[in-house]
């Protein structure tokens, strides 16, 4: 048996989108982004977040983002090679996009931004392909690209947005209706172009595998 030290994290996940070579672990000390963000704005000090990342086959563990108050990293992802993590610096109000560069170890800044870009925290995550930082709000339907451009539009009542490939976007939808033995629930993946337009309704779900390979199942 290998002993892994990561400060406390008993849970680990393959980085998303196209690696399996990497884990990474994170605490929950104020929960997700959006409640760390409820809590500074409540006046209240936000506790830094530990996230490491570890290295598969050998166990070797990274710490790119140094646990600091008032800094909360989030989920990373894996892109061309490298793996990129949002982090939102609450007391100075900006959002970085970090770079950790798997071959060295090195932690460069991709991205900055100024905290005030974004309406709230809530679902703010980073997305592939290419390289996206985006936002949605399931109460109001409001869907957000935040970076490298600027997008914003309204989903459907029962949409989550889950790929980005070139100038297509990707969101599963499902559906119910009837009850008891005439209860039915289905799903689809609905594609729109980045006006918000719906291109195509495609039956089913895609799954993004290990290597990167997206699999439709339908």
């Amino acid at each position: 048996m290998k002993t892994i030290e990561t400060s406390g994290i008993t849970y680990i996940d393959l980085v998303p989108h196209g690696t399996d070579e990497w884990y990474y672990g994170i605490s929950y000390e104020h929960g997700d982004l959006y409640e760390a963000e409820e809590v500074f704005k409540s006046g209240h000090t936000v506790e830094g977040r530990n996230l490491c990342l570890i290295h598969y086959p050998d166990g070797e563990v990274f710490r790119p983002v140094p646990r600091q108050q008032g800094i909360y990293p989030a989920e990373p992802v894996y892109y061309e090679g490298d793996i990129f993590i949002p982090s939102v610096d609450f007391p100075a109000g900006i959002i970085q996009i970090l770079k950790f560069c798997c071959d060295s170890g090195e932690v460069l800044c991709e991205a900055e931004l100024p905290l005030s870009s974004v309406k709230d925290c809530y679902n703010l995550r980073l997305d592939t392909s290419p390289l996206t930082l985006t936002r949605q709000c399931v109460g109001s339907n409001e869907f957000e690209i935040i970076w490298p451009e600027t997008v914003q539009f309204e989903m459907g009542d029962h949409d989550s947005f889950f790929l980005r490939d070139g100038d297509k976007l990707y969101f599963n939808r499902w559906h119910e209706e009837g009850d008891g033995e005439d209860y039915r629930y289905w799903e689809e993946t609905v594609v729109r172009d980045l006006t918000g337009e719906i291109t195509e309704v495609l039956p089913g779900d895609i799954r993004i595998m290990p290597n990167g390979e997206a699999w439709f199942l339908r």
